[in-house]
């Protein structure tokens, strides 16, 4: 019985309210982050599809490549359009997965004309740079979320991050944005296209020409003529980027965003939720609290581990025949015996981490026989979410 069970969460713990935080209309975005395999993916459409149940019409936005959210939500396929998500009662859930090409090509179309726009998508440093560039994917995340929020189409957002600490990547875009913008590479880059191509890179000026020409043999003049026309054709646009990019994350620390740290309560997991509650308090985010997601209950907390592993043996002793009830019996108590082990390992590890971060509130799931696979599954898992 539930009841039976014990927490993980001391009762002096903040428990958090999650149908509190998901039927408030004060509540616009939701940001679920966390480390890689810890169910991140599967508690963002669980809360959607609960905060949509309350009658709000939501979205939710995995930045996440792998599939699952679409196979959960009952969606053949998900892409930068918002598709409808069928068997929802009173509200409306909506679904899409950030495509971070169709989002350059969509801010270049929004911001230049065909012509320029054409030169942009056929250079090769554009394609590369749009599909593949380390830290393109977090910055069209912050893109893309600005996008979603000045539609104003939906009560609430429920962005699902990459897995690892690069989930946080995106906050940083603004920064890396600025630097690029303000750095010397740039005018390097920039020298030739402004010139009209009438100035050779290896000679920009008498102050940058080693560096030219020190970057040329590192990349490639070839390299560096597509970076340059790039830089060039995209000239004027820098600074919406860092304008719309600044405002997003000032979006994110609203009272109005929230976000969800998600772990499992295993060491590697709670080590990575802690980097994230420290990142998120150091830039002053709104933290709504921590999810520890797959924890394990036993039904008869009473009966210890070493107890029911000394019963078990009388049943069934290694030199003796067991008789079928006896070894039905034994083999449910060495069951019941692992489980105590594992819930106590569990239950340390949370109260060390509760320990260095008194102040979080916690939500806990209990773990499931099997993974989510429809609406039915993340409902429960919503239930679960809300009784934890």
């Amino acid at each position: 019985m539930a009841s039976a069970r014990q927490r993980l969460r001391p009762d002096a713990t903040a428990a958090l309210e999650v149908d509190r935080l998901l039927a408030s209309t004060d509540t616009r975005v939701i940001v679920c982050c966390g480390a890689g395999g810890v169910g991140k993916t599967t508690t963002s459409a669980a809360l959607a599809l609960r905060a949509a149940e309350t009658g709000r019409r939501v979205v939710v936005l995995t930045i996440d490549p792998a599939r699952r959210l679409a196979q959960s939500l009952g969606i053949e396929q998900l892409d930068n359009t918002p598709r409808k998500v069928a068997g929802v009662e009173n509200g409306e859930l909506w679904a899409m997965m950030l495509d971070m090409k169709s989002t350059f090509d969509e801010i270049v179309l929004e911001h230049t004309d065909e012509e320029r726009a054409q030169q942009i998508f056929d250079n090769p440093f554009y394609q590369t740079l749009s599909s593949s560039f380390a830290g393109t994917q977090e910055y069209m995340a912050m893109e893309k979320l600005g996008q979603v929020v000045a539609k104003d189409e939906w009560d609430l957002i429920v962005v699902d991050t990459p897995p690892s600490r690069s989930a946080l990547d995106f906050l940083d875009a603004p920064e890396r944005m600025a630097r690029f913008l303000d750095g010397k590479v740039l005018r390097v880059l920039l020298a030739p296209a402004r010139s009209g191509g009438r100035v050779s890179l290896k000679i920009v000026s008498a102050g940058m020409g080693m560096f030219t020409k020190v970057l040329t043999k590192i990349i490639g003049g070839e390299v560096l003529r597509d970076i340059s026309a790039f830089v060039g054709a995209l000239d004027t646009m820098f600074g919406g980027f860092r304008t719309r990019a600044e405002a997003t994350y000032n979006l994110l620390r609203t009272p109005g965003t929230s976000f969800v740290v998600v772990a499992t309560p295993e060491a590697d997991a709670l080590r990575e939720a802690s980097y994230f509650v420290d990142r998120l308090v150091g830039e002053a985010m709104p933290l709504a609290g921590v999810v520890l997601n797959r924890v394990h209950y036993t039904e008869a907390p009473g009966l210890a581990a070493k107890k029911a592993r000394e019963a078990a043996e009388r049943l069934w002793p290694e030199d003796a025949e067991p008789t079928e009830a006896g070894a039905v019996t034994a083999a449910a108590l060495r069951v019941h015996a692992d489980r105590m082990d594992l819930a106590a390992r569990e239950r340390t590890l949370t109260e060390r981490f509760i320990s260095a971060h008194p102040t979080v509130a916690l939500g806990e799931i209990a773990a499931l026989s099997t993974d989510a696979h429809d609406l039915d599954d993340l409902r429960d898992i919503g239930d679960r979410l809300a009784a934890g």
